[in-house]
């Protein structure tokens, strides 16, 4: 079986909310839909996200530009991650470039699973099984989280993320005091500082935050500053959790022999997609580090169900508005569908009604 060709659709995907981080707004989420089409109708469907709508065109321009690389070879993902990581060794495999591959790495694995007509867990040699799932929020202060909190209980989630870095850490605070409030001991609550202090400001709130029982605190300061993690590590009693930023594989091997992080939880896009997870999950069981997952709860259900040291997954579904059969929480925990593939089948008007035309 061959590639035909690779389809790209960049859209600007509506969410409930928009996510207020300490960087900014994200009003809606720019996603650019990838389709792998095979001489044999085989099609394979992952996406690939880029954060800010004016770098969107870049991106899908990009992922197009990579499945032009490819077109006309035999559907056999390690052979085309590897000639794609070859190919573009000049430019390197970061950023907008690793965001395409990992995006078009998704798509890739996602064809050669539904050709086996197998999910993509089994077909890397897991089982579906139930994962933890946490929903993933924005910066709420103390009023605005007591209504995202009881949005968590009524999803029936097992986790709540909130961000934190406010101004103080008195107001960090008072919104992790107001959603424990809410949520009590049912569900675990951790924090997301997204990279938003410096050393000695993480240094000084984590320690305090030790206080407050939370699973983990995550990014307190600069994602590649491991030298400056490990110091806050070392430090804190609360576990601390990084890696949705690590640009593939060797970026989580530096960070672990930086000792940077007691939990690890790469991004399924930026860590070069299922075929630099499968690495990933290699180092973190090697390590003895819980793995969980960053956005791309779909794919995600597949990977940590075959992950030998699977924690969290994280649901921030950015995508759901563009799905036929969203993600189901079912007792906390989110279950990979038993069905070919990753299993996202596109819902074609909502796509058309949120096609990106700028």
């Amino acid at each position: 079986m061959k590639i035909e060709s690779i389809r790209t659709t960049p859209v600007l995907a509506p969410l409930p909310r928009p996510l207020r981080t300490a960087s900014g707004y994200v009003e809606k989420f720019p996603l650019v839909l990838i389709d792998v089409l095979t001489d044999e109708g085989v099609e394979g469907r992952a996406y690939a996200d880029v954060y800010l709508p004016e770098l969107l065109p870049a991106l899908d321009h990009t992922i197009a530009g990579l499945g032009r690389m490819i077109a006309g070879m035999p559907l056999a993902p390690r052979d085309l991650h590897a000639f794609l990581q070859r190919r573009c060794r000049l430019l390197g495999v970061k950023n907008l470039v690793g965001a395409a591959l990992g995006g078009l790495d998704m798509a890739l694995w996602d064809a050669w699973a539904r050709a086996r007509g197998e999910p993509l867990v089994r077909a890397l040699g897991g089982q579906p099984r139930p994962v933890p799932a946490y929903f993933s929020v924005g910066l709420y202060d103390a009023t605005e989280v007591v209504a995202i909190a009881e949005e968590a209980l009524a999803g029936g989630y097992a986790g709540l993320k909130i961000k934190a870095g406010f101004a103080t850490l008195a107001e960090d605070l008072a919104a992790i005091h107001a959603a424990r409030r809410v949520l009590g001991d049912r569900v675990e609550l951790m924090v997301d500082y997204n990279q938003s202090l410096t050393v000695p400001e993480a240094l000084a709130r984590c320690r305090v935050l030790d206080e407050e029982g939370l699973t983990w605190i995550e990014e307190p300061v600069a994602a590649d500053d491991f030298r400056g993690c490990a110091r806050i590590a070392d430090a804190t009693a609360t576990p601390i959790q990084i890696g949705e930023n690590f640009q593939g594989p060797a970026d989580m091997a530096a960070a672990i022999d930086a000792g940077a992080m007691d939990l690890v939880m790469p991004d399924a896009q930026f860590i070069q997609g299922v075929s630099g997870w499968l690495e990933a999950a290699a180092l973190a069981r090697a390590a003895g580090l819980p793995m969980s997952s960053h956005l791309f709860a779909e794919a995600s259900a597949h990977l940590l169900a075959a992950t030998p040291t699977c924690h969290w997954l994280e649901v921030m579904d950015v995508a759901r508005a563009l799905l036929r059969a969203p993600l189901r929480i079912v007792d906390g925990h989110v279950t990979a569908e038993d069905r070919p593939g990753i299993g996202l089948e596109w819902d074609a008007e909502a796509v058309a009604r949120h096609r990106f035309s700028g």
